[in-house]
């Protein structure tokens, strides 16, 4: 059962689902435990069943462990899914040591993936952060190399400023770009998401729930051991401030008989046919909730009142999101 429209990456660029199932909590990344491998590989047969063929990985999610559980699930089944793969970022033992975007490094890293997914071309490579220690056209220029070698179909890049956007975009025709994007995090809209449009590169919108906050099951304080302590937005007044913001969420997402987290992601969808939720989940029993908001519509007066409790600057805070 194919229900899932597509949209398509970049000018002329390939066709793939408007909802993008995000591989990532299929691994441990901070050095917590592996999910069930055997849960993740069904979520994302699940997934591809039902027309979702846009799978987001990176090479350095659990060391690797990401990039071979997708290719035991897309065993026989490549043709089925479009396989993103992001690479740069280094860790070692959980903690995040850096970038590395060297030319060298990047065509290492293109061999260990393709050996780790088993196939011979990775659909869309990207450099998953700029941090100006290597040239921008060494890096574009390097992931070009390896397109007409056949290695990788497609550039995409994430977390990147308008400007170096366009950059990159000049020196080779960048496909998508993967960032994060919610009601929490609208900053984008202002440069990024207009030169996103301008150029006709396709927007792939991580983070649709901003780390949980939209979800509408958070409370506060959080508890002393959650990662999301760290960051401003989920301290304190910040918080509580924050949290009464998403009680209109809550109470839009009642009326409509949905959850928050749907009316996140439908928000996300609706932002335009160039934009991709790509929502993570490693549990088949998420995937009828998330298929479903893809489906949710808004009223203008709902709209209006998402846009207006959750404009730019509404929610208090840092994220990782702003760097």
């Amino acid at each position: 059962m194919k229900n899932i429209t597509k949209i398509q990456l970049g000018q002329n660029g390939p066709l793939v689902s408007k909802l993008g199932l995000g591989c990532m909590r299929m691994s441990s990344i901070w050095g917590g435990s592996t999910p069930d491998e055997s849960e993740s590989i069904a979520t994302i047969h699940e997934a591809l069943d039902h027309g979702i063929n846009f799978l987001n990985t990176g090479d350095f999610y659990g060391a690797g462990h990401n990039e071979i559980l997708i290719g035991k699930a897309i065993k026989g089944r490549r043709d089925d899914a479009f396989i993103s793969v992001k690479f740069g970022a280094v860790f070692h033992n959980g903690q995040w040591l850096g970038m590395d975007l060297h030319p060298m490094s990047i065509k290492n890293f293109v061999n260990y993936s393709l050996t780790r997914l088993g196939i011979e071309t990775i659909d869309l490579y990207q450099p998953s952060r700029m941090d100006g220690s290597v040239p921008l056209e060494d890096i574009i220029g390097t992931v070009a190399d390896l397109i007409n070698e056949g290695k990788v179909r497609h550039l995409g890049v994430s977390e990147i400023s308008a400007d170096q956007l366009r950059q990159a975009n000049a020196i080779y025709p960048v496909s998508a770009l993967e960032i994060g994007y919610s009601l929490a995090d609208r900053q984008i809209e202002n440069e990024l998401l207009p030169a996103a449009k301008e150029l006709g590169i396709g927007v792939i919108a991580f983070a649709n729930t901003a780390e949980g906050l939209l979800t509408g099951d958070l409370k506060a304080p959080l508890a002393e051991n959650d990662y999301r302590n760290h960051f401003s937005r989920f301290q304190g007044d910040n918080l509580i401030s924050n949290l009464e913001k998403v009680h209109v969420l809550k109470e839009l997402a009642k009326a409509k008989n949905l959850t928050p987290t749907q009316l996140a992601i439908a928000w996300v969808k609706e932002q335009g046919d160039y934009i991709m939720p790509l929502v993570s989940m490693s549990r088949r029993s998420r995937l009828p909730e998330n298929i479903a908001a893809m489906n949710v519509t808004f009223t203008e007066d709902e709209m209006s009142i998402l846009n207006t409790n959750f404009a730019i600057g509404a929610i208090k805070g840092s994220t990782y999101l702003q760097r």
